[in-house]
């Protein structure tokens, strides 16, 4: 007799699946297949060389998507998601690039997560969405799901959304918790994310949102946030709640020049403690397609930063990695979100049949309270190549990261190097 062993979020999926069966619900299953793999050369001391074993870090990953139609204007839908390597940490890596606490290498009955699990119910023009469910950045500046990893990050959440008034949506959500970038831990907002020395957002979440599409060629978004608590990393106490607002401007349209784009964003985080200072942030970009086949954009943000008290980083509540700002590139995360001046410049040519090909280089002026520490003057530059060939989305990037005097004034997140040289490659699989 064969024994077969499912997980236990398996086993509710598969019964799920048995009872639509038996109902005459279809399931509608999709998914997707991951490759992700990137490596590194820097100049600290000790330190080896790309392509080594102990620079480099890879991930295989399936997720398995089955979503139902319920009848009476119900859905739902789950999401399972499978975190292995297949072996390369034996001899090409030595780390993974998500993990999330489980057991990639042992234990095969933790590797799978059930990273989305909902149901909604649409009324008239409002539909109520209810479980571990993606939140989009647009919608959700502060608390949203991250697509730069193997896969994204989810929250546990009560999503409200509505179309009544014309050209409008407004968005409601109770926040309760997120999976984070790790997928492990659907406890708070930032589990795994919190940087020693700065204070971070943390507990539980309201939010309201509201997108408005009135003025022609132009888009008007506002959020705020209650949040239940922040956290001082240096002391590791609860304190009180903060407010959160977030707002930006885009305007874009067919009858605009040379295809013009402008935007302007802003927005603070207010804490209700004495101890800790408000953030505030602001940033303005404009781009343009002076051809059919390339885009140029010129983008310019800037965050303020106490230098007597501790910090809130201008950063996802749901990772405590990627920032809402402009000038967010695939590294520069730590060194713009909090006492921060950056200057970015950015090219995209599509070729058409051979992909896109994609330059963009930004410049940071750091100040006492910033990430990466004190007088760490951050660069980095991205060359990006992405092309879709036989259905699978290939994607490529060399990244080079350069820190002033890195050994200097405090740690920063290049571990004493100056100058990083990074590789990532990445081939997904929609099905």
């Amino acid at each position: 007799m064969k024994k077969t062993m499912v997980s236990l979020a398996a086993a509710s999926l598969i019964a799920t699946t048995a009872m639509a069966a038996d109902k005459g619900i279809d399931i509608v299953t999709t998914g997707q297949a991951v490759i992700y793999y990137e490596t590194h050369d820097d100049d600290a001391k000790g330190s080896e060389d790309m392509f080594h074993k102990d620079t480099s870090s890879a991930n295989v990953g399936l997720q398995l998507n089955l979503d139902a139609d319920l009848k009476n204007n119900f859905t739902f839908g789950s999401q399972l998601s499978y975190l292995g390597t297949a072996g390369l940490e034996k001899n090409l890596v030595t780390g993974v690039k998500q993990d999330g606490g489980l057991s990639l290498r042992n234990d095969t009955t933790s590797q799978i997560a059930l990273t989305q699990i909902f149901i909604a119910k649409k009324i008239g023009n409002t539909t109520v969405k209810i479980g571990r469910q993606e939140l989009p950045k647009s919608l959700s500046p502060f608390a949203y799901s991250e697509g730069w990893n193997v896969f994204k990050n989810t929250f546990d959440a009560v999503l409200v959304v509505n179309t009544d008034i014309p050209d409008t949506t407004l968005v409601g959500a109770y926040v309760s918790g997120g999976t984070g970038m790790d997928l492990s831990t659907t406890s708070d907002l930032t589990p795994k994310a919190n940087v020693p020395g700065v204070t971070t957002v943390d507990g539980t979440a309201y939010m309201a949102t509201v997108q408005n599409k009135s003025i022609p060629m132009t888009t008007v978004t506002a959020t705020y946030y209650r949040v239940a608590k922040i956290q001082n990393t240096v002391v590791p106490v609860a304190l009180e709640g903060a407010d959160a607002l977030w707002g930006d401007i885009d305007v874009a349209g067919k009858d605009l020049p040379m295809g013009l784009k402008f935007g302007v964003q802003g927005g603070t985080i207010m804490t209700d403690s004495s101890l800790l200072a408000d953030t505030t942030a602001y940033g303005v970009r404009v781009g343009m397609a002076p051809i059919e086949a390339l885009t140029l954009c010129a983008a310019f943000t800037s965050v303020d930063g106490s230098n007597n008290k501790a910090n809130v980083a201008i950063k996802n509540f749901g990772t405590g990695i990627k920032s809402p700002l402009y000038t967010q590139m695939i590294y520069n995360q730590d060194a713009i979100s909090l006492d921060s001046d950056t200057f970015m410049l950015k090219a995209a040519y599509n070729t058409g049949d051979y992909g896109t090909v994609t330059l963009q280089g930004a410049m940071t002026k750091s100040g006492k309270s910033n990430l990466m520490g004190y007088k760490k003057d951050y660069n980095e530059l991205d060359l990006i190549y992405s092309i879709k060939a036989a259905g699978v989305q290939y994607f490529a990037a060399y990244i080079y990261r350069n820190v002033d005097k890195a050994d200097m004034y405090g740690p920063s997140n290049m571990g004493g190097a100056e100058d990083d040289h990074r590789l990532r490659v990445w081939a997904r699989y929609n099905f």
